[in-house]
């Protein structure tokens, strides 16, 4: 009996004599919203002429060397982001293409969604949607992969061009 009021007054007597501390974190989480294209640099895409009369024009083989990388941190209760693409002039007769690919590599979060391929106009098109909280890796194998090709649209408009130089632009945003 004596070790059972013992131990009872020991176990009361660590809840007499216990204390607890409190401290106050302050956090900082910035709005994010950053994007690039992975690896830098031009890319070249040239129409082959036919080497039959009445052939049509060989098409470009797809360019698919570039990555969408982006890191998304939005308000709470914000608007998921976006990304868009135009070009900054059109070639009459020439449809150039663009198709973003599903996410992939060392991302995680709320990562976009590919609109599918969208023909390019100087009009903003919307080619990945949905970007919540995330991040995609960065560099060439991670985040979105981007296919571009050039095909012809119609034949009536084309015109013989060398070393005509399209830039793509990229946005991201609500």
């Amino acid at each position: 009996m004596r070790s059972l009021l013992s131990t009872i007054a020991f176990i009361l007597s660590g809840s007499l004599y216990s204390q607890t501390a409190n401290i106050t974190v302050t956090m900082t989480l910035p709005v994010v919203t950053l994007m690039d294209i992975e690896p830098s640099g031009n890319i070249t895409l040239n129409f082959t002429p036919p080497t039959e009369a009445g052939n049509a024009l060989v098409n470009p083989t797809p360019n698919t060397s570039k990555w969408i990388n982006y890191t998304s941190a939005i308000v709470s209760g914000g608007l998921t982001r976006r990304i868009t693409a135009s070009v900054n002039k059109v070639i009459d007769g020439v449809n150039i293409r663009l198709q973003a690919a599903a996410a992939s590599g060392a991302g995680g979060g709320t990562l976009g969604t590919s609109s599918g391929q969208v023909t390019l106009t100087t009009t903003p098109v919307t080619i990945i949607s949905g970007i919540g909280g995330a991040y995609t890796g960065n560099g060439t194998n991670n985040g979105h992969g981007i296919t571009i090709s050039l095909v012809p649209g119609n034949y009536a408009n084309l015109q013989a061009q060398a070393n005509t130089v399209i830039n793509i632009i990229y946005t991201i945003t609500e």
